[in-house]
């Protein structure tokens, strides 16, 4: 592998121990992957933050020892805890203290302390054919998919190693040869009115991941323009149910203005014809709930943006949630404090609802031990509930969240679903 000074003087401990380490590591696996060279990178998004036990723990420990500082503008996703709200659900003391030390370890390094899964939502976003190190795996389909920036998803532990030299292994989609579409879903018939429902984005990305796994999909047919929330949805639940870290909808997304162009000239190895019975079966895998009772509805995987807020609150005002469904919304700091100065809190919390931030219910132990039967509008909740949280889940759209959070009973409208 071609290697510059810089790349030496890291490797020599000319840069410090944290540099050469990190360094080492990045250059291990440019080595596996066979890459020809290492890369400049303009930020990052560490996935690392997330505690999972004392390894996690000790590494961050370890490289803040060191003096580990990041050299490139670095986003924080999700810790183990809400520092401020951990309290009020069942999270373990012990948890707690020591999710809370590694969220202190990497704020050492000169990291931007957003403690989010959507860094999209409150930090300046990449531009276009901007190389990048994002870890967490809806964060890379939309940095690559919806903003047309470089980068593969980085595992926990690699991320930060990225960070702390601002260098990569060339491979993956950092390769503009390697962005190319591979499979082709033409979408038949799909009325106008479906794919403007809460739910279409979400099964679209189930669907995306089921079919593509880790190959490069791209999507024909659609005919109404993808607000942020549902391009969000979509790589949420493709990166789910499948490996996809880069996706392309003809006419929309910035690499596909055409289909030849969503290709690069190639013809698709795959071709399928999705229609609305395919759409409905997609949509049926994500409910695995066994009847009708109600113990929490839980919005916000990814982290609620603003513009959802904004969404539910006409949804909820004046209204009540039922006294034994806990409603629960998960974001992030930035976008609760907007909701907090424009009223939007005040709203929900008169409905009796609550948020938490830094976090979600998938990545700490927050639920309690009586709470078996969820609601979402997440493909990501209603995909990865059922194993890590041994959870019935019911899977609706935010109305339908809201009506079965006031009635205490599951209620979904599928009218355009079974039309």
């Amino acid at each position: 592998m071609n290697l510059s000074e810089f790349d030496r003087a890291c490797l020599s401990g000319d840069l410090g121990k944290a540099s050469q380490f990190a360094m080492s590591i990045l250059m291990r696996i440019g080595e596996i992957q066979s890459a020809a060279e290492m890369i400049d990178i303009t930020r990052a998004h560490i996935d690392s933050t997330l505690f999972q036990g004392d390894a996690t723990l000790e590494f961050a420990e370890k490289l803040a020892h060191m003096g580990a500082k990041v050299v490139v503008p670095t986003t924080l996703n999700v810790s183990g805890v809400d520092e401020n709200g951990w309290q009020d659900w069942a999270v373990p003391a012990e948890w707690a203290e020591k999710a809370h030390r590694q969220m202190l370890a990497y704020q050492s390094m000169g990291t931007e302390a957003t403690w989010t899964c959507a860094p999209y939502q409150v930090s300046e976003k990449p531009s276009f054919g901007e190389q990048i190190a994002w870890g967490e795996s809806n964060a890379v389909a939309f940095a690559n998919s919806v903003l047309g920036a470089r980068t593969i998803q980085y595992p926990d532990l690699l991320d930060v190693c990225a960070a702390i030299t601002g260098r990569v292994p060339a491979v993956g989609l950092h390769l503009n040869e390697n962005r190319a579409g591979e499979i082709l879903l033409k979408l038949i018939d799909i009325p106008e009115d479906l794919q403007i429902d809460d739910l279409f984005a979400p099964v679209l990305g189930h669907l995306l991941g089921t079919i593509a796994d880790d190959r490069v999909p791209v999507v024909e047919g659609l005919t109404v323009e993808l607000a942020e929330d549902q391009l969000k949805a979509i790589c949420a639940g493709g990166a789910s149910s499948g490996a996809v870290h880069l996706f392309h909808i003809v006419g929309q997304t910035p690499e596909a203005l055409t289909r030849a162009e969503a290709f690069q000239g190639h013809e698709p190895t795959d071709v399928h014809d999705i229609n609305l019975r395919d759409l409905r079966h997609i949509r049926s895998e994500l409910d695995s709930s066994q009847g009708k009772a109600l113990d929490m509805v839980v919005l916000g995987s990814p982290h609620f943006s603003f513009a959802e807020f904004r969404k539910l609150e006409p949804m909820i005002e004046g209204q009540q949630c039922h006294t034994d469904v806990d409603f629960l919304v998960t974001s992030s700091r930035a976008m609760v404090k907007l909701a907090r100065e424009s009223g939007l809190l005040d709203t929900l919390e008169a409905f009796g609802g609550k948020v938490t931030v830094d976090t979600c219910i998938l990545t700490t132990p927050m639920l309690f031990p009586e709470t078996r039967r969820l609601m979402t509008n997440s493909a990501k909740y209603a995909y990865y509930s059922p194993g890590l949280l041994d959870a019935e889940v019911a899977f609706g759209s935010m109305a339908d969240c809201v009506r079965s959070a006031i009635s205490g009973r599951v209620r979904t409208n599928n009218s355009l679903w079974d039309s």
